[in-house]
């Protein structure tokens, strides 16, 4: 069931001018608001990939739930009635994708979006520099969840994932007024998801 965190008068965040938010704003949200939950108050970064609060963004962790392109089967990629035999499954500390492929896992953070603000999600600079690109849509006004990470290897090697280290920076955007309807308003089709979610018509 969805949870709801609204907008209270009081939060730092609530007064502050439409813009992106300070560390300080995010961490009000997520220890008060449950906008990130785990929450790292600080960048981790000893011997890993980091993770945790930034000045203005929050970097996630990928789990260790991989689900990696495959065509073995000679499946269709089609968004309108996705195949799961397109992928193949792996639960694993270190993801190797194969070259010139891709891979599905997840943030290890759920995420529960106020309705007055919009999040942007950015690749780390360390998997980029490899080749590697993440790619999220945007995460709505009143949308929660895990989020669905696409990882994609562009170069022709295989390229190593570590799970639950850095993957992505998320940055959050407040909005000059709530929105009128929400994600959770009009029942999105990826609400509330867990896990790794494929792709819904």
């Amino acid at each position: 069931m969805a949870k709801t965190h609204p907008v209270n008068d009081d939060m730092a965040y609530a007064t502050a001018a439409p813009g992106i938010l300070s560390d300080t704003q995010i961490r009000d949200l997520a220890l008060h608001h449950g906008m990130i939950d785990p929450f790292v108050e600080k960048q981790t970064r000893d011997g890993v990939i980091s993770y945790g609060l930034s000045s203005y963004g929050y970097d996630a962790r990928c789990s260790p739930e991989f689900k990696i392109f495959t065509n073995v089967d000679n499946a269709i990629v089609d968004p309108k009635n996705f195949s799961p035999a397109s992928f193949v499954d792996r639960h694993t500390d270190v993801c190797i994708i194969p070259p010139n492929s891709f891979a599905l896992t997840r943030s290890v953070e759920y995420f529960c979006i106020p309705k007055d603000v919009l999040v942007i999600c950015l690749g780390k600079s360390t998997y980029a520099r490899c080749g590697l690109i993440v790619n999220v849509t945007p995460l709505e006004p009143g949308w929660e969840g895990h989020v669905t990470l696409e990882i994609s290897n562009t170069t022709p090697l295989p390229a190593k994932v570590y799970a639950n280290e850095g993957i992505a920076q998320f940055l959050f955007f407040k909005g000059s007024t709530p929105c009128e309807i929400s994600y959770a308003d009009r029942a999105g089709k990826y609400m509330g998801q867990r896990g790794v979610t494929l792709p819904k018509l």
